[in-house]
């Protein structure tokens, strides 16, 4: 009986352990990994793909790396949204609903190195949104409804491999933002409204040496003036362009936008950017001389030093050619002056004269 008892007491004890070791161990999963979701331990990975959210899940497994958040209704990002998330290396928030990002919204990412926001209906960049990605590799803006981008990405972008800006609003990039990106490896422009006048001259000087380097590209396609519609901007000959003429208050360091269009664009820009000087916001500065094409400038060489050769020779004919007609004119001069020839001469015509006589 006592035995009886006994183990009675230890199956009571060993299901009350079962229940809630299977509570803690239910609770653990439901904490982990958010609702809606697929967690991959071994890849570190947060499937929330298709799921219909309307927000960045919270309390994510710790050491997440890979974080896939598109195909939702994802419409904001907060500055709280990535929080905890340090370790985050991949995020995939394309073909979402976001409109607008703040300057510090992935502020708590600093190992992120790739960053997909595709297909959303971003209208603005601001110049320290991504300040805080030492270590980002690729970031994708594709198909939103950018119009204009800042002269810098952040100061901490200097890494950046792969910048897509396809499917846009663009009518040009600021040269200074192309070349504060110094580790750039391809770099797409495909889809934008790009306006081929005197405002777009230091992109394309930009994009001829990016691409001389070894650089990836595609194709910018002229959307204005209309005589330029759909041609390709390397092709179009730089002497075409013409000069922008320069602001009274910035002299010739800068160009003038004097495209009514672009102007309208400005109500995205963000006063930390310009510091509330619309002229800064309108103008570019000059970009250096350099040459327009290498190709050209080589042709141009061999063809110089051709001409250069054949005038050095015929002026080097015309040299030994003076010299020879020197030398026989003095040897004329020289022969009709002999002393002996003289003479032999007033002898000979003596005899004529006395036969006249």
């Amino acid at each position: 009986m006592k035995l009886n008892v006994s183990l009675t007491v230890i199956f009571l004890f060993l299901g009350s352990l079962l229940f809630v070791s299977s509570i803690i161990i239910l609770v653990d999963l439901v904490t982990s990994c958010p609702l809606k979701c697929l967690c991959h331990p071994n890849s570190r990975t947060v499937d929330c793909r298709n799921q219909g959210l309307a927000k960045v899940p919270s309390h994510l497994p710790a050491e997440t790396q890979i974080l896939l958040l598109s195909n939702n209704g994802i419409q904001k990002l907060s500055q709280k949204t990535f929080r905890g998330t340090q370790t985050l290396k991949i995020l995939d928030l394309s073909n979402n609903s976001i409109s607008g990002l703040l300057p510090e919204t992935f502020r708590e990412l600093e190992h992120l190195q790739i960053l997909n926001l595709t297909n959303n209906f971003i209208e603005y960049v601001d110049n320290k949104m991504f300040s805080s990605l030492p270590h980002l590799r690729a970031l994708d803006l594709s198909s939103n409804n950018i119009s204009r981008l800042p002269r810098t990405l952040g100061n901490k972008t200097e890494n950046i491999t792969l910048l897509s800006l396809k499917y846009n609003h663009l009518q040009e990039v600021d040269r200074l933002l192309l070349e504060s990106l110094p580790n750039l490896k391809m770099i797409l422009f495909k889809g934008n409204f790009w306006q081929c006048n005197c405002q777009v001259f230091g992109l394309k000087l930009w994009l001829e040496t990016f691409l001389y380097n070894g650089g990836i590209s595609d194709e910018i396609i002229c959307s204005i003036p209309e005589n330029r519609k759909g041609k390709d901007l390397l092709k179009i000959p730089y002497e075409l362009y013409g000069t922008c003429f320069p602001t009274a208050s910035q002299g010739h360091q800068v160009y003038w936008h004097h495209n009514s269009k672009h102007k309208g664009s400005a109500k995205h820009t963000h006063p930390s950017e310009n510091g509330g000087n619309n002229t800064q916001i309108n103008c570019e500065r000059k970009s250096k001389p350099q040459l327009v094409n290498l190709r050209h400038s080589v042709v141009t060489v061999a063809i110089t030093g051709v001409v250069c050769g054949i005038i050095c020779l015929m002026m080097l004919a015309a040299a030994v050619y003076g010299c020879a007609y020197a030398v026989i004119t003095a040897k004329y001069h020289q022969e009709n002056s002999y002393p002996g020839k003289e003479k032999g001469s007033h002898e000979e015509k003596e005899p004529f004269e006395n036969s006249l006589a």
